[in-house]
């Protein structure tokens, strides 16, 4: 029986990670939709940040109020962390899918761990191994082909977006780096509410206050855009952070790299979106060098050298 039991814990936490990708893919695709049917970038951010930090406000102030309380030392820490870097990672990422493939948007986005190991290597000084170098240079090879650099004309008319991608991933990069700090002292559902709300604060100033909300829009149109605040936002990071309780966070971003390949599915399918053979051979370079570095890190997490480093430090305290 408790065999059975330790089969089905990492079993339901790849399957809530999976579920976390799908609900992300949609929303990506949703925000094209919108995108091409009038709706700003500008907007939509408001939208997605107003309407998710209203509704995870609810839920906590209704079922668990008490991760809703932070430390006055760390205030500053969630309104820098919100509003900056939560407002750039959403608006960046959504920029992109503006002026780019959806697809392609997402896959620069996850040049992100590539940009995590850069910055270890240059301020924490931590020496790049023979994989991470790899990783890195077939991550940014793979952008390369996935933006369609090799044709001037296509990558002229996506170059706004392909900076904005860019941008994304840097942005998510400093997202996970600064998160991990929240991580360490709250709850994961306490980290995300702050930073949404804080997120959703610098677009209600940057753009109108809630002028979003005032324009006439179709009920498909405010399906989508209900979509993507609530089971494209709040939802998905719930599922995302439930996964990672159960097996361990490096399996749950390879697992997540489901997310471009059913985006580029949904894409085609429902908004002719067509990835040339170049740019979808560059999405497997980017995909299996973002998994080839997570291995590398959980590689690294089970070395000898590093275990015994741990046990040191557990008999210390």
């Amino acid at each position: 029986m408790k065999q059975a039991e330790n089969f089905k814990t990492p079993r339901l936490g790849y399957i809530y990670v999976m579920i976390a990708a799908l609900l992300w893919a949609v929303s990506g695709s949703s925000a094209k939709f919108l995108f091409n049917s009038g709706v700003t970038p500008f907007q939509l951010v408001q939208l997605r940040l107003t309407i998710s930090s209203v509704m995870l406000f609810l839920v906590l102030f209704i079922w668990r109020r008490n991760l809703m309380r932070i430390m006055p030392g760390d205030y500053f820490y969630f309104i820098f962390f919100g509003a900056v870097v939560m407002a750039a990672v959403q608006f960046s990422y959504l920029f992109a899918i503006s002026k780019i493939n959806v697809a392609a948007a997402i896959l620069l986005q996850y040049l992100a761990p590539a940009f995590i190991a850069i910055y270890s290597f240059i301020f924490a000084k931590e020496k790049p191994g023979l994989i991470t170098i790899l990783s890195i240079a077939g991550a940014i090879t793979g952008c390369y082909f996935v933006v369609g650099a090799y044709n001037l004309n296509l990558f002229s008319l996506n170059k706004t977006g392909i900076i904005s991608g860019i941008i994304s991933a840097i942005a998510f990069a400093w997202y996970s780096i600064q998160g991990e700090y929240g991580m360490r002292k709250y709850d994961p559902l306490t980290v995300i509410f702050f930073s949404l709300f804080f997120g959703a604060v610098t677009w209600n100033i940057l753009h109108p206050p809630l002028e979003s909300f005032f324009h006439a829009r179709s009920s498909i149109q405010w399906g989508l855009i209900l979509y993507i605040g609530v089971f494209g936002t709040v939802v998905p990071f719930s599922f995302y952070f439930q996964g990672i309780n159960l097996i361990r966070s490096t399996r749950a971003s390879i697992t997540g790299t489901l997310e471009p390949i059913t985006a580029a599915a949904i894409s085609y399918l429902f908004l002719n979106e067509i990835l040339e053979p170049l740019q979808m051979a560059g999405g497997i370079m980017v995909i299996a060098s973002i998994i080839l570095l997570q291995f590398k890190v959980e590689y690294d997490d089970k070395s000898p050298s590093l275990i015994r480093a741990k046990n040191l430090e557990k008999s210390d305290k």
